[in-house]
Order: C-alpha cells, then structure tokens, then sequence
C-alpha cells in the first residue's frame, strides 16, 4: 500500500511534530485518479434512521448514519475522514452530537490501510472504497446535492483538503481540523473552507500547517473560515465542530 510522500507527515507516525509547511495547490483540470464518479441519484435501497454498517468490507468497512429527517425529504451528507491510526467508530463519536442535533446524515468510510494512502494526484485504494461508500450512500439516503461536504481530522484533514478541490462540483464545504497539509492536484468549481486548529497542537504544529495553508487558499480566492482554539493537545474543539455544522444547514 502507498504511503503519502509528503514533508513532515512521515514524522507523524512517531509522534513527532512537522516542522515544514507542505501546501500544495496546482491550479488546473485534475488527473482522472483524483475524481470521483458517485453523484446524488434516486433513493433505490432506503435504510432505516439510525447507525449502519456499510457492508463494503469484510476488514476495513465504514459506517453510514441516517437521520430521522431522512423519511421527510433530502437531508445533508457529511462525508467524514477519520485521523490516521483511528477509526470510522471514534469518528463517529465526535460528530454524533451535532449530526443527530442537526438532522445530517453522516458517511464514515475506513481508509484502506492504518492511514489515508496518496500519491500526489492519485487517492489509489482509497479513492475507489469513498466512491463506493458514495454510491451505496446516494442509494440509501436522499440527499440534498447543494449540501454535501468533505471533511477530516489530522490525516484525514489532509485528505480532505487534497481530494476536495479536485471534486468541488461535488463538495459545497470543506472541512479540515488539525489538518496536517494539503496536497491538491487540481480543481474543479469553488468548494469553500472551514479550517480549525488548536495553537498548541503538540503533534501537527499550527505554523507549519493551517497557518501556512489558509493564506495560500486565500490568496487563490478561495472563502476560507478560519479558528484557532487555545489547547495543548491535537484534538477537534467541541466549538469548531459546532460552527461548521451550523454553517452547513444555514447555507
């Protein structure tokens, strides 16, 4: 299985802080190995509300959460990118609060390895199991095409950011917490961001990534919302979860 080639990152596995800022933004059409296929469509096998399983993988599954206003019409889906080394369970955890206060529905696929898998422009395995998960969420949920969102925490903010600009006619939001960079090999439409990260992160250093990746996405013209939380540890703040959410259904 490929491993990001990205500055810094690798360091990540032994704990260890990056120390130099990797953004990487190419303007331009995106290579075929950064899109995804799976677009909104008619309900054909509808879940129940509550917590499911996505039956994809005998391994390596995912989990799809289907609100209760899923029955009255369609509802927003959040597409959520667990951190390296966690787990679609924990991610859900995190999210649950505000997805169960709000009425979205939530896909939490598992990468296909310990972590989220890249080479610059090409998501490999992964690509292809979000797809899918897509696919069986788009058929099982009635989803709102205007409020469909990418986000991520740490790696998986990482992988947010970099597969989001490719597929912004997809993505309206992108969301990244903590995110360790941004590796985006091309764009499509004007996705916009929502970018939070604690200033005492002892793991992902605030000045080598979300303080160097906000000014890059401005300066290209991208709306970005930014926060930055006081704390010592490298975690999602409670606020910044509710914030964006609250952004996604008042849109």
């Amino acid at each position: 299985m490929w491993r990001p080639v990205l500055l810094g990152v690798l360091a990540l596995a032994g704990g260890c802080s990056t120390s130099k800022p990797f953004v990487r933004l190419d303007p331009g059409p995106p290579p075929a190995t950064a899109r995804l296929t799976a677009r909104p469509a008619a309900v054909t096998t509808p879940l129940p509300a509550g917590l499911h399983p996505l039956g994809l993988s005998s391994g390596r599954d995912g989990l799809l959460y289907v609100p209760p206003a899923a029955t009255r019409g369609p509802v927003p889906l959040v597409v959520w990118l667990h951190g390296a080394g966690s787990s679609p369970e924990n991610a859900w955890e995190t999210v649950r609060h505000e997805a169960e206060d709000r009425g979205l529905a939530v896909l939490m696929p598992a990468s296909r390895d310990w972590s989220w898998s890249f080479k610059h422009g090409d998501f490999d395995g992964d690509l292809q199991f979000i797809d899918a998960a897509l696919r069986l969420a788009f058929a099982s949920v009635p989803v709102d095409p205007a409020h469909l969102v990418l986000a991520g925490f740490s790696m998986g903010g990482l992988m947010a950011l970099s597969l989001g600009p490719p597929n912004g006619d997809l993505f309206g939001w992108i969301l990244a917490f903590s995110p360790v960079g941004i590796d985006a090999a091309g764009e499509v439409g004007k996705p916009r961001f929502f970018i939070a990260h604690g200033t005492a992160d002892p793991v992902v250093n605030i000045g080598s990534s979300s303080r160097a990746i906000v000014p890059a996405l401005r300066a290209r013209g991208d709306w970005v919302v930014y926060r930055e939380f006081a704390g010592g540890e490298h975690e999602i703040f409670p606020d910044a979860i509710h914030e964006a959410f609250a952004l996604l259904v008042s849109d």
